[in-house]
Formats: C-alpha cells, structure tokens, sequence
C-alpha cells in the first residue's frame, strides 16, 4: 500500500508555522508573558526619567533632579492595598537591608512612589513608612501630585495601573533601578531578593571601581 505523505508533511508545515507565530509574539522566544515582553522592552529601550515633582512622606516638594547623581531603587505602590504591595514594601526593605552602609544615601536612594496621590497624602505615607521602618530620607515614600506627570512616569516605565470602581487597583510590582543620569537601566522580579541585592550592590562596587 503506498503510502500517504501528504499528512506528515501538513503537520510539519502547521508545526513550523505555530513555531514561527510563537517566535515573534514571544519577541523571539524570550517573552513568554505580556509582562515578559514588557520589562524587556524597557530594559533595552532604557528610558529616561521624566520630570516630575515629588511630595513626600515629610511634607517636602522638590522636582525628580533632586536624585541627580544617585542611583534610586523604585517601587510603585500605594498604601491602600492589602494585596501585593505589603509584600512589595517589606521586600523592598530586606534589599535595602542587604545594601552596604556606606552606599546608602550617598550613591544610592530608595524611592516608594504612590500612584494614589488622592488618598496618599503625606500624613498616610508618613504612617506607612513606619510599617516598613523606612527613614524617610534614604528610602522615601512619596507621591505625585499632577496626574499627567504621574500618568506619564507610568508609561514611561510600564506600569499598568488599572482602577477599580471600589478604589482599589490593579496592577503590576517590580523593582526599578535608575542610574545616576536618570535612566532606568533594569527592572527585577520583587520576589528575587537575594538577586536584586545582589545587582544592585555589583553595580555600585563596579561604579564605585571606575
């Protein structure tokens, strides 16, 4: 009996194209995930700081240039959650801790910002701060108060922030890192913290090294 060809190679054929459909929505096997794809396109892209103005857990308003020549570790947060931005925080804090003294504050800030500025006014950021025993000068929480600068460092930054009619909000958590120049030179998985320590402080050896 001779046999059929034609189905072995139609399935080669439907195989090679799923394979090529998957190579280029995945950005070329590497981005699994939406979100995959997005924190690689930043990190390639690398972009740069906006300019917008802070208002912080002590009541002080300064522009983002307050940070020139620093290295600031990033989360975006905001105080009402009771889901993933506790964990986010407290994390957070365990990477601060990991970072050598003599960095802290002098070649490197941390930075909590609010996407709630409504309800995150400096009295709740200076309540929250204390839950994470975070000083308020190394590791700042602070808010933005014009909605087009906030909205604007979000899309900079791919941070998708979706409102619920109750208040809350979705969104996702990371760790950002910008250079001393104001670009975002990485972005880190928030549950790695023992990587993200260790980044963070093979960067400033390296820099302090040059």
């Amino acid at each position: 009996m001779k046999k059929n060809w034609h189905t072995p190679f139609a399935l080669a054929l439907v195989l090679l194209f799923g394979l090529s459909l998957f190579y280029i929505g995945t950005d070329g096997f590497k981005a699994y995930t939406a979100e995959t794809a997005r924190v690689n396109s930043l990190i390639e892209n690398q972009p740069q700081f906006p300019e917008v103005t802070f208002e912080d857990s002590k009541g002080r308003v300064y522009p983002v240039s307050e940070f020139d020549g620093k290295y600031v570790f990033i989360t975006f947060m905001y105080t009402y959650c009771s889901t993933v931005c506790p964990i986010l925080e407290m994390n957070m804090g365990q990477v601060y801790s990991q970072v050598p003294e003599e960095y802290i504050g002098e070649d490197i800030v941390f930075l909590s910002i609010s996407f709630d500025p409504e309800r995150d006014d400096p009295v709740t950021l200076a309540e929250y701060t204390g839950h994470f025993n975070a000083d308020g000068d190394t590791w700042r929480m602070a808010r933005i108060n014009d909605q087009e600068e906030l909205d604007s460092l979000l899309e900079e930054f791919g941070v998708v922030v979706i409102p619920y009619e109750n208040g809350d909000f979705a969104h996702n958590s990371a760790f950002y890192l910008v250079d001393r120049e104001g670009t975002l030179i990485d972005v880190m998985d928030y549950t790695e913290i023992g990587e993200a320590a260790e980044r963070v402080n093979t960067i400033l050896e390296n820099d302090k090294g040059e």
